[in-house]
């Protein structure tokens, strides 16, 4: 009977230990996840205090950066873009802006508001020159947006042209017999599932498909022809959507002259004084964007558990 009550009280002590153990490291959890969290609040306060608004006292030139893939919703999307530009044209010390580009292209639409404000913002300001400079890459939409510029500076080797217009797609019907899978498709609307990959492209819609992208091609040749004016050497390959080196551009007249940042600002500018004006995500932003899901959850845990 002893060794019961013995055994009995081993198990309660266990027991006990063990719900203490727990409770212990709970308490750790809670405090390691606040902690986490303060952390992140007070960096974003910190770094949203220490944020330079952008602007100069001092003559200067004024650069706004498009890199990367122009799409809503990315860092070089039209609206940021124009922002940018909008902020570099306001100050009276801005004695020129470049258009710093590094970017494959992108959406044509976003690419379109981007040449169209760039022509309205040189109207209305006369006065101030933009120039694009390309460093490694400015190819189909990211060359749309150059050409609405005063001139296009190259590196040598740097890329551009892509004058063309593509839709990507896969099609998995032969896949699909092969598996012994039937497709069903069911639409309101005989071309609803146009461009369905798992059901075959009919003449008719690539007829249709391939006017799409016509259309807007020739929307992109009439902007490099207004843009490029009579610097513009055209022949067969010119809006074949090849890309070509900096040098090669030159001679297409796709581009004007071999220069950078510093030596646009330095010597077409006549400033050395460089001031970014790109609107650039702050650090809550980022904070949001990279931790968000992660902090989120770590709240979400604190709360309910």
């Amino acid at each position: 009977m002893n060794e019961i009550n013995d055994r009995e009280s081993e198990i309660v002590l266990l027991a006990r230990e063990a719900l203490i153990e727990k409770k212990r490291a709970r308490r750790w959890k809670i405090f390691f996840r606040a902690t986490y969290i303060a952390i992140a609040v007070f960096a974003s306060t910190f770094f949203l205090i220490s944020d330079d608004d952008g602007f100069s006292d001092v003559p200067h030139t004024a650069i706004v950066d498009l890199d990367g893939i122009i799409a809503s919703g990315s860092p070089a999307n039209a609206y940021d873009i124009i922002s940018g530009l909008e902020r570099a044209f306001s100050p009276p010390k801005a004695q020129g802006i470049i258009l710093r580009i590094n970017s494959p292209g992108g959406s044509p639409v976003q690419s379109e508001l981007i040449n169209q404000e760039i022509r309205r913002l040189r109207e209305q300001h006369p006065e101030k020159k933009l120039y694009a400079v390309v460093e490694d890459l400015c190819a189909s939409g990211g060359y749309y947006a150059a050409v609405a510029t005063e001139k296009i500076y190259v590196s040598a080797s740097s890329i551009v042209g892509s004058i063309g217009v593509r839709m990507d797609g896969f099609e998995f019907t032969e896949a699909l017999k092969s598996l012994g899978i039937e497709r069903r498709l069911l639409t309101a609307g005989e071309n609803k599932g146009f461009l369905d990959p798992f059901s075959p492209l009919e003449a008719g819609q690539r007829k249709h498909a391939q006017s799409i992208l016509n259309d807007i091609h020739r929307n992109f040749i009439e902007a490099v022809k207004t843009g490029r004016g009579e610097r513009l050497v055209e022949d067969s390959d010119t809006f074949s959507g090849l890309i070509w080196t900096g040098m090669q551009g030159i001679r297409l007249g796709l581009v004007d002259e071999i220069g950078s940042v510093l030596s646009v600002s330095r010597d077409v500018i006549g400033v050395e004084e460089l001031v970014n004006y790109s609107v650039k995500e702050s650090f809550s932003e980022r904070l949001a964007r990279n931790f968000g899901a992660e902090i989120y959850n770590k709240l979400v845990t604190y709360f309910i558990y």
